[in-house]
């Protein structure tokens, strides 16, 4: 029997778990897939919002202000990057002038920190690649980028090193309320009981509220496209740059990446499929027409891949953060779309304070360690440095990944630590082997190799990323038959 089971593992149930190890509890998260960060967590914007658009007394514009100020001390604590640029709402005309001093306005209401409204003058002096038509912008400096696989992949670690249990392919197929605990049913895994559970399943956080007879929001994905491009294209931009906002969100932004590519886009459009996260010609045209308005003279020929991610929309217009008055000890907290990345850690505290209310007893774990190794990229360390992990490990002589100079040794330590890699796919988000302009053309083939030898299965079991993503399919000699003589 657990306290609690957290049903997924993205940023919003590692940032709540990892919370949760704060205090002498048995926590296990449940995550349908075969990594953490596979769903939306993997696949949006990575900017950690000031505050200053949602609308004051919004759970959105409460967790967000406060998620803003833990950043800077939750990132050093275990060792991700942060980096604070700040961000521009740019406005080319007066109508968007206006809107500009509404956010501006709203945004102190929030309470969000570092906001200036700027001339043009004051806009190209900070942006000179900005098209010059700009009228003005909301400037709020505390804004900033982290890199969200790293994140939400760090804070999971913590998490089990305090105590957590973390099962991966585990989804949830029923959940039965008991008189005083849910006995969840996991696909090829039985049944999980735990006195609490806390739904933070993403996209299907509303199917997830229906197992328990829960109907009070309902999620529509809206799917974002998006474009990265080489880093020699990253140095155009010095802050994250926002047009005016829409209805459909905050519409197709220019930012660096933490790692010093170019990130465009998204854009938004309601999808039927909770899985649906293909890239379209259109899409991808919609984008690049939009990011024109912004900066002009972006070179799409730079462009290393695109792809898309899902945000969870609720009906409610606000995050769904609630104990169900249905199933008593069942906390939703549905409906994390923007600002979720930036409100994450903030929502770990108010689920804590939730349950609470609900009656759990919470006693501090003595023995909670909020730091997290460092793990320093070999592309970064001195020649002392690398010569020093050479001298310890010989695997960190053998470059895998050209592009992004990984090392052998990076890729099988991001494999053996808590919540290791399980698919190219979990290597490449933790140590960036494929993330370079080839997109592992060189060296997916070792990472496949490395994989198999370290988790001890054949390379044919080696999966790209989900389920039934497999890279191999078998040898040449044997799929071809007596075709081939050797």
């Amino acid at each position: 029997m657990y306290d609690i089971a957290i049903i997924g593992a993205g940023i919003t149930g590692s940032s709540i778990a990892r919370e949760l190890s704060k205090y002498n509890l048995k926590v296990i998260v449940l995550e349908k897939g075969v990594e953490v960060c596979q769903g939306t967590t993997k696949a949006n914007s990575a900017i950690v919002h000031g505050g200053y658009d949602a609308y004051k007394g919004s759970l959105k514009a409460r967790l967000n202000i406060r998620g803003n100020e833990l950043y800077p001390k939750l990132c050093e604590d275990l060792s991700v990057e942060f980096k604070q640029t700040g961000s521009l709402v740019l406005a080319f005309d007066e109508d968007e002038k206006k809107h500009i001093e509404e956010l501006y306005q709203r945004g102190l209401e929030n309470n969000a920190r570092g906001l200036k409204l700027l001339n043009k003058e004051e806009v190209l002096n900070l942006e000179p690649n900005v098209n010059e038509d700009v009228v003005g912008a909301l400037l709020c400096e505390s804004a900033g980028i982290v890199c969200p696989f790293n994140l939400n992949i760090a804070l999971m670690e913590n998490a089990i090193n305090n105590g957590a249990v973390l099962k991966l392919q585990a989804q949830v197929l029923d959940i039965k309320k008991e008189e005083d605990y849910f006995d969840i049913k996991v696909l090829n895994s039985g049944n999980i009981k735990a006195k609490y559970v806390v739904n933070a399943a993403g996209v299907y956080a509303d199917k997830i509220n229906n197992m328990v007879g829960g109907d009070e929001y309902k999620i529509t994905p809206r799917k974002g496209e998006y474009k990265i491009l080489d880093k020699s294209e990253g140095k155009i931009v010095n802050h994250v740059l926002f047009q005016c906002p829409t209805k459909k969100g905050k519409g197709v932004l220019v930012t660096q990446t933490v790692h010093g590519n170019l990130l465009v886009g998204p854009n938004a459009n309601e999808v039927s499929d909770k899985e649906d996260i293909t890239t379209s010609k259109d899409g991808i045209k919609e984008i690049v027409d939009s990011s024109r308005k912004t900066i002009e003279s972006i070179n799409y020929r730079k462009t290393i891949t695109s792809f898309a991610g899902l945000r969870a929309t609720s009906s409610t217009g606000d995050f769904c953060i609630f104990a169900s008055k249905i199933a008593k000890n069942f906390i939703n907290v549905g409906g994390i779309e923007s600002p979720g990345l930036a409100s994450a850690p903030a929502i770990g505290e108010y689920v804590v304070e939730i349950l609470k209310e609900e009656g759990l007893y919470i006693e501090d774990n003595k023995n909670f360690n909020p730091l997290r190794k460092k793990y320093k990229a070999f592309s970064q360390m001195s020649i002392k440095e690398r010569n020093e992990v050479i001298n310890e490990d010989e695997k960190y002589r053998k470059i895998i990944c050209r592009c992004e100079s990984v090392t052998e040794g990076e890729i099988v330590g991001a494999i053996n630590r808590p919540c290791g890699a399980r698919t190219v796919d979990g290597v490449k988000r933790r140590v960036r082997p494929g993330m370079g302009i080839c997109q592992g053309g060189f060296c997916g083939p070792r990472v496949i190799e490395i994989l198999a030898r370290e988790l001890n299965i054949p390379v044919e079991d080696v999966l790209k990323d989900y389920e039934n993503s497999n890279v191999v399919v078998g040898k040449v000699k044997e799929l071809r038959g007596d075709l081939v003589e050797i």
